[in-house]
Formats: C-alpha cells, sequence, structure tokens
C-alpha cells in the first residue's frame, strides 16, 4: 500500500516511555519505577480537581460542550482577554496542528530553533513545508532574524521556555524581534512552561494579552499538562485576536476536548495555590541537581522548566546511561534524537530525585 509521499521525510515522535511499558520489559514492580521523563508535576492535580471530575462521573454518555463556555471564561478571566481570543486543543500540540494545517502549505518555509520540541517540524512537514533551522542551540533573536530576512518564513516558532533545553528568551528580546516580522508571518510563542519561567525571572515571562494587544501575527500556546498537573487529560490552549482564532476554528474537529477534561482544567484554574506551591517546591529541589551537576563536573543548562537537562561528557554516552538508568526502574529522557549527548530529568518529588541521585552517582 502507499501513501502520502510527505511521511516519507517524517519520523515518528518518540513519547516517554510509559512505567506500564518498563513493567512489562524489564519484570519491576510499578511501585519500584520512578518516571522523571516526561515532565509531568509529580504532585498530580489539585484535590479540588479531582473531586470536580468524580462529581461528573455520570455525564459521560453526553457529549462535551463545544463551546467550552466554562473553560474559556475562566482562561479570559485569568489573561484578561476575550473568550473569542481563544481555541482549546487536546495538548497545546493539538493547537499547534492547526495552526501549521491552517497557515502552511507545501514549499512554506517552517523557522525555528535547532533543538526544539519536535512536533513543530513534524507538522510542518505533514503539509510539505520546508524546515529553516538555526546553528545556536539556544534560541539567538539576532540569528532568528537574519534567518527570517534570508527565508521568509510563513510560520517561526519561538519555544520559551524551550523543551527539551529548559533555557528561556528575555521577553523584551523578543518583543524587539517580533516587531520586526511582517503582519503575514505567525509567529507562534510556545509558553508551555511559561509558569515556571515567571515563576523563577519576571524578565522571562511573556504575557499573552500584551502580547495580542500588540501585535495581529502572534499565537500564543498554553498548556495544563505541565504546572497544573493534568497531562493524562490533555487540554491546551491558544491564544489570538480573534481572525486568527477564527482561522483554526476551520481546521478543529468537532468534540475534540472530553467533558471530563474540560471540567478538570475549569476547576485547575480556581486553585492557583496549589499550582505556585508546586511550583516553589519544583526550584528547591532543582538546586539539588544543580549541585550534583557541579559535584560531578557536568554541564547543566540553566533551566526556567520543570525539568533539567544534564549535558555528559563525551566519554559517557547518554543512550546508554538512560538505558543503563532504565533498567533500574528510572526512566530518564535520552537526547541523542536531538543530536545531543544528554539526559533530560523532570525534577520529581524530593524521594524521586534522592533515587535518581542514588542510581546516577555511579553512573556519571
Amino acid at each position: 500500500m502507499t501513501f502520502n509521499t510527505t511521511l516519507d521525510s517524517i519520523k515518528t515522535y518518540e513519547a516517554g516511555k510509559p512505567i506500564e511499558l518498563v513493567v512489562r520489559e524489564y519484570g519491576i514492580a510499578p511501585d519500584q519505577i520512578v518516571k522523571l521523563a516526561s515532565n509531568e508535576n509529580p504532585f498530580g492535580c489539585s484535590p479540588k480537581v479531582k473531586e470536580a471530575v468524580r462529581s461528573i462521573i455520570d455525564n459521560m454518555a453526553l457529549y462535551p460542550d463545544d463551546s467550552m463556555l466554562k473553560l474559556k471564561t475562566a482562561l479570559a478571566a485569568k489573561y484578561g482577554i476575550d473568550p473569542k481570543e481563544l481555541v482549546i486543543g487536546a495538548g497545546s500540540d493539538q493547537v499547534i496542528e492547526f495552526a501549521v494545517h491552517a497557515k502552511a502549505h507545501p514549499g512554506a518555509k517552517v523557522l525555528m530553533n535547532s533543538v526544539t520540541f519536535a512536533m513543530y517540524e513534524i507538522y510542518a512537514k505533514q503539509v510539505g513545508a520546508q524546515i529553516v533551522r538555526t546553528a545556536s542551540r539556544v534560541h539567538d533573536m539576532d540569528e532568528f532574524y537574519a534567518l527570517y530576512t534570508e527565508h521568509k518564513p510563513q510560520i517561526i516558532f519561538l519555544c520559551t521556555p524551550n523543551n527539551p533545553t529548559g533555557d528561556a528568551i528575555d521577553a523584551d528580546a523578543m518583543l524587539s524581534f517580533i516587531g520586526k516580522i511582517d503582519s503575514d508571518t505567525l509567529v507562534i510563542v510556545d509558553g508551555a512552561y511559561m509558569e515556571y519561567a515567571r515563576f523563577k525571572n519576571p524578565a522571562k515571562a511573556v504575557e499573552p494579552r500584551d502580547l495580542i494587544a500588540r501585535f495581529d501575527n502572534v499565537l500564543f500556546l498554553g498548556t495544563f499538562s505541565k504546572a497544573y498537573g493534568l497531562g493524562g487529560m490533555r487540554v491546551g490552549y491558544g491564544i489570538s485576536r480573534a481572525p486568527i482564532i477564527e482561522a483554526l476554528y476551520k481546521v478543529r474537529p468537532p468534540f475534540n476536548i472530553t467533558t471530563l477534561s474540560l471540567e478538570a482544567a475549569s476547576v485547575a484554574l480556581e486553585d492557583e495555590a496549589f499550582v505556585t506551591e508546586c511550583i516553589a517546591d519544583n526550584f528547591r529541589e532543582m538546586k539539588r541537581y544543580e549541585a550534583f551537576a557541579a559535584h560531578k563536573g557536568i554541564d547543566i543548562i540553566e533551566s526556567y522548566t520543570n525539568f533539567v537537562t544534564l549535558s555528559l561528557p563525551e566519554e559517557k554516552n547518554s543512550s546508554k546511561i538512560a538505558q543503563e538508568l532504565l533498567k533500574k526502574g528510572m526512566i530518564v529522557r535520552d537526547l541523542s534524537s536531538y543530536g545531543l549527548n544528554a539526559i533530560r530529568v523532570t525534577v520529581g518529588t524530593a524521594a524521586q530525585n534522592d533515587r535518581f541521585f542514588e542510581l546516577t552517582n555511579s553512573l556519571l
């Protein structure tokens, strides 16, 4: 059987290994496995969310509210925007898909960082677009502008804080860059980890309301999968001016968010104190990783997220290290597929981090 030839150049996205797979492959008891590979909130979601989801469990026979009024109203209040400036997706990656399919076409160019979220390239290649990447590992706005002037891309992806490296762009530098971009180029600012950056350093904080007030060609992405602890519910969102949102709705399937997911995300916004506490704990624990890296002489990228990237010396192979940890029930992300000899580790609870240091001490 033959398929669309655009698929020939696309690599399948590899998600972090689930606990269930490690149980099957290595025969390790589930309670002995620590997953620090997918940047989930180790404390889960707010207890209020669990109560709310249980209370509507009997509604599963009915289709969800496709207007998503409750969630949109809550998000609009949080950001000080109009609900018409919102689109909801099954994770922010679905909103990326909407945007690429709405804007790009065969032969169009899409500009992104050299090391960044893999789904940008995958969605772009699905429509036959050409990928333009920077040479720098971190986002260099001068380099981005040089490539923009040379290639005139239809879409520019700015991931801040960046996944999988953890670095973040100074907000002023980003705003200055966007101000020089033609209004027909769609600039997508992926803020999946923005809650963490805002907490750690206000200079890195990008406020979507300010973005769309200043620019008519920007789409900001947010998610409930990270700081809000709802990775399993798959809820993300895009914020932009109404004309862009209207275009995205033309490629959005109906009922793309479940009833339970909509309720969970809406209630999660009511307990910001829980989220703030989780983020504060994240950065307290991150200091332990920084100390560990310093002790081992390992390069650690300054992180504005809930994970750290450990760049390993040449004599330590990241794939082998990740595999050895996996055999011991510790799941981390090997970044060799990104061209990096590095592992990415989600900052877990104190006990989970203790386990990481214990298992890794003899390997690094």
